[in-house]
């Protein structure tokens, strides 16, 4: 398989560009520490609002191709006009089902000598995680207690009951309640987090949760 970069979906190789490389680091967390006079440790704001949040996230993508300075300009022409400052979704071939978006910047350099033309796509204001192409959509009916899967990033799902519905859910050591009438709902204390999470339904109908799953 040829190395490819897709970006709203459209495979970069079919405009005519050949992958070099990839630089999709880890994003760095967001930290503040004050160092107070007469202690020995520093006061940590990592998780002042009790998770780790990450700061923007930074990738660079280069291209070439062999052929003519008219040819390169044109596939140059093409891809500014396309994508240079404008938020894009990009995937890698590697990993298909998940994606990064953000603003990109386009620069281009042409050999005569050897007619080799180069692209870099950058980006420097990417969201820090990368998201799944497909909504995770979970359907549940009636009453029991069941398991939700999430992917690394915490995420507050929608939320549709057919009918009156009971919710109870647990996170960390906070227990919760909530009443539901048939309808479509988002509750900022339900959040899912990484990995399995149980809620107890109460009810006759069918519950429905619909997230985006995403991860660095």
């Amino acid at each position: 398989m040829t190395p490819d970069i897709k970006l709203n979906g459209t495979s970069v190789a079919s405009m005519g560009w050949l992958r070099e490389t990839v630089s999709f680091p880890v994003p760095q967390s967001q930290s503040n520490t004050i160092v107070v006079p007469g202690r020995n440790s520093p006061i940590r704001y990592t998780e002042a609002l009790g998770r780790v949040s990450y700061q923007p996230r930074s990738f660079s993508l280069t291209f070439s191709m062999l052929g003519t300075r008219k040819r390169y300009d044109q596939m140059v022409a093409e891809m500014a006009n396309r994508y240079a400052g404008q938020l894009i979704k990009v995937s890698t071939s590697e990993e298909p089902e998940l994606y990064a978006i953000g603003t990109l910047e386009i620069l281009s350099e042409y050999d005569p000598l050897s007619g080799k033309g180069q692209l870099v796509i950058s980006c420097e204001d990417a969201d820090s995680y990368r998201y799944h192409n497909e909504e995770t959509i979970v359907n549940l009916t009636g009453s029991g207690t069941f398991i939700i899967e999430n992917d690394f990033m915490p995420v507050v799902p929608v939320i549709t009951t057919s009918a009156e519905t009971a919710l109870s859910w647990t996170i960390g050591g906070d227990s919760f309640r909530k009443s539901l009438s048939a309808g479509t709902w988002t509750l900022p204390e339900f959040e899912l987090q990484a990995g399995r999470n149980t809620v107890t339904i109460q009810g006759t109908g069918t519950t429905t949760f619909r997230f985006r799953e995403g991860r660095l």
